[in-house]
Order: structure tokens, then sequence, then C-alpha cells
């Protein structure tokens, strides 16, 4: 394939571009995702330059989540297939009904007779922008049956996966962190797709086992290659969607390696890293010569304060410590 060079945010604008090309009902509901000229085109960019082709499939609303994500159900039960843009995951939760009660559970309510193909895409993750627009909730989501979460780390994640989400049946929360979407990688100019359930090995190793989701995942490859400085073999998995998710890859390093941490932004209270310590536990006890690490959030809203978010929120050291703890072991 041939690839060139592009920014997260530009992956996910060529993959609306090209999805609304090929079909007709797909269409992008939110506010300010046109906005007239000199306006946000997206509250990041994301919707920059797709008036010029598809004007008519750009449709502007109040700042009311629910009527967002209200107006895109209907839409995606009589046919269409919506993307509706939240601009921070916080306010996810004014919709949050639609989403669990109606999304979600239409094609079990009705037996299969119909389906809800809707993405909803949301900004998560902290920039110091506060604690009403910084969080990152992915084990909320993880806990609905009949919802898709995907949470990509690169580019070619970011397009692959999205275009993917667009031409599935069901409904697919699409996570998106700020601080990745400057953020450049190879993609190629082809058409791809990337299948849900599908793990990355982002580094293969042997000595432990890193599973980190999201804008993590980036955090942790910097901290394998210092690792391998130091003759450390740490093998780096990103789950890409964490419903579904690739337990398969994850227990099969696991197996190989005998030692694991598991990395979020999410809070560790009842979080993704949770569920995937318990899962690795379960399948690969026998297998594991110490106890699955943990990195996750403190069990507090993320502050203004630079030192206080710091505080709060995991890092690179972090990840460092958690894996030197675990291979001390």
């Amino acid at each position: 394939m041939t690839t060139r060079e592009i920014t997260f945010r530009d992956a996910l604008n060529e993959a609306l571009q090209e999805e609304m090309g090929r079909e007709e009902g797909v269409f992008i509901i939110g506010q300010d995702i046109y906005g007239g000229p000199g306006g946000y085109q997206g509250a990041f960019k994301v919707t920059k330059g797709l008036a010029k082709d598809f004007r008519d499939r750009l449709l502007d609303t109040p700042m009311i989540e629910q009527t967002i994500v209200g107006a895109a159900v209907g839409a995606a039960m009589t046919g269409s297939r919506p993307v509706a843009e939240i601009m921070f995951e916080d306010f996810i939760t004014l919709a949050m009904d639609l989403l669990v009660n109606t999304a979600a559970k239409t094609h079990y309510m009705t037996a299969g007779q119909y389906c809800v193909p809707i993405v909803v895409r949301a900004a998560c993750g902290a920039v110091g922008v506060g604690p009403q627009h910084s969080q990152t909730w992915t084990s909320w989501f993880m806990h609905i049956p009949g919802l898709y979460v995907v949470l990509p780390s690169t580019p070619y994640d970011a397009k692959g996966l999205l275009k993917t989400a667009i031409r599935d049946d069901n409904p697919v929360l699409f996570l998106e962190h700020k601080k990745l979407y400057n953020v450049k990688g190879r993609v190629p100019e082809e058409e791809y797709e990337i299948p849900f359930g599908e793990a990355r090995v982002l580094c293969p190793g042997d000595d432990v086992t890193v599973v980190a989701i999201g804008y993590m995942a980036g955090l942790a490859t910097q901290v394998a290659g210092t690792l391998r400085d130091q003759g450390l073999s740490v093998e780096v998995i990103d789950p890409r969607t964490l419903a579904p998710l690739d337990l398969e890859t994850i227990f099969q390093s696991v197996r190989k390696t005998h030692k694991v941490v598991v990395v979020a932004e999410d809070c560790k209270t009842a979080g993704p890293t949770a569920e995937i310590a318990a899962l690795v536990s379960e399948a690969c006890f026998e297998y594991l010569d110490a106890p699955v690490g943990r990195v996750g959030a403190r069990d507090a809203p993320i502050a203004h304060n630079v030192g206080m978010s710091e505080y709060i929120l995991p890092d690179a050291a972090d990840i460092h410590e958690a894996v030197q703890r675990v291979i001390a072991w």
C-alpha cells in the first residue's frame, strides 16, 4: 500500500468524506459541525471542508446532546447512517437514556427487525480544560450490551476503525482523545477497514505484557523503548476496541510473558483496567508469576490546576513504575 503521513484529525476527516461519498445515507449531526463561513467545522475541526461536497448532510444543532443523539437514533432506525458528534464525552450523560435504552436495545427488542447503525463520536481525555470537559468514561459504556466501544490511538487506526463503525449495523461509541488530534502517522491512500475486536501488538516482547488503552498506548510504547535500553523486553498491546474486546491476543501474550500491567486513563475503580485484570486472572491464573498490575486515574474529578491534574492522571512515570514493580515480583 502507498502511505503518507497525516494527522489523527485528518484521518478522521478522510474517513467521513469517503463514507459520505460512498453512501448517501451517511450524514453528520452535531453542534457547529458546519457553522457557516468562519464557523467551527466541528469542535476540533474534524468536519473541516466537508461542506464543499456535502453541505446538505451536515446538520447543525443547538447545544442539546439529547437532541443530537435522539435525532440520529431515529434517522438510523429509518434507514440512514448518522454520525453524531458530541463535543465532549462528559456531556454524553445527557443522552444516556437514548444510548442505553434505545440504540443499544432496539435490535434485541425487535428480534432483529430493526437495527440502529449510528456512530456517536465524542472527544475524551484531559487537556487542561477542567473537570467537566476532561473525563474518559470507557467503563460506563463497556457495561452496555449492544453497544460497541472504540478507542483508536493512531491515525491509521482512527481512519480504519471509523470506516468500519459507519458501515456497521450496530450502535458504536467512537472515542477520540483530544491529545491525539495533532499526532501524525502513516495512513494508506488505498481503501481499508479495521475489524472490531482485533487488538494490535505495538511492541513485541517477552518479559511483561502491557495492555494500554487509547492515548495510554503511546505512552506505554515510550516506556517500552526506555526499558528496552535497560535490557527489559516489554510487549505493548492496544485493544483498539473495548467492546468487543480481543481477549485471545491478550491471553496469548500473558501466557508468554507471565506478567501483565493494564493501563487506562479511566479511573481504576470499576474501570477497564479492573475488568481486563479480572478476565486475565480467570483465564490465565496458572500462567501468572505476579499479581496483575494496574495504572489508571485517581478517583477524583480532573482539576483545572495543572499540578492537581497531573497528580490525578496516569502518566509515563506511573506506567514505568508499575512495570518495574511487576517485573521485580
